[in-house]
């Protein structure tokens, strides 16, 4: 079903890991369309009668896509620059009830990809509904210059500390909204300044002061 003016999509972050994905196409595009399916810990198939060499780990398969090749598949991506081909896979993911996306055709895609900036497991993602591809890419140009490497860290300090205070936390039976607090408290600290410093035990000591409260009942 093709989108109309006005239609909006949902935006939405898939667990690829272990899962089933067709790449259908072996340019330049389909290869970045794998390299990200890979690291993002898909099984991934490629099928093209001829293809550059794509990412390592990846199934190659080639010869032309025929009825069938997304048995068992979860997602799918046709990256390829035949419109009858194109029309063929999307036909049948929709047929099969698949996740497709038509690389710069919305129209034939139930999943449209955004421009997407990864400092890690810090992730920000831009679309543009398919109105823009070279907008959307001028917008994550942007961003990778504005979001350094530090909030790939800054995730990983944030992750740790919760992974050590939340269940010291739950043990207390300390309320929500006093951990909230706590944990809000926590982000007004200059942590991206201090881990661009190279301070890192200096912005955690300065975290866990404040997360000790919890536990000495100054909630």
């Amino acid at each position: 079903m093709e989108k109309t003016t006005g239609d909006s999509y949902y935006p939405v972050f898939l667990d690829l890991r272990g899962r089933r994905c067709v790449v259908v196409g072996g340019g330049e595009v389909a290869r970045r369309k794998v390299e990200g399916l890979r690291a993002a810990g898909a099984e991934v198939t490629v099928i093209a009668p001829k293809m550059q060499e794509m990412p390592p780990g990846a199934i190659i398969v080639e010869r032309e896509f025929q009825p069938g090749d997304l048995d068992g598949a979860f997602f799918v991506i046709s990256a390829t620059d035949d419109r009858v081909v194109n029309s063929a896979v999307a036909a049948e993911a929709e047929e099969r009830g698949i996740l497709i996306n038509v690389v710069d055709v919305p129209g034939e895609s139930s999943v449209i990809l955004p421009a997407v900036v990864r400092r890690g497991e810090f992730v920000l993602a831009v679309s543009t509904g398919g109105a823009s591809p070279a907008l959307a890419r001028r917008l994550r140009e942007r961003l990778e210059v504005e979001f350094g490497e530090e909030y790939g860290e800054l995730i990983v300090f944030l992750k740790e500390l919760r992974r050590t205070w939340e269940p010291r936390y739950k043990a207390e039976d300390i309320p929500h909204g006093a951990r909230k607090a706590a944990w809000e408290e926590v982000l007004d600290l200059p942590l991206l300044d201090w881990l661009r410093e190279g301070q890192a035990q200096r912005a955690k000591e300065a975290a866990e002061e404040i997360l000790k409260r919890m536990v000495n009942d100054e909630w």
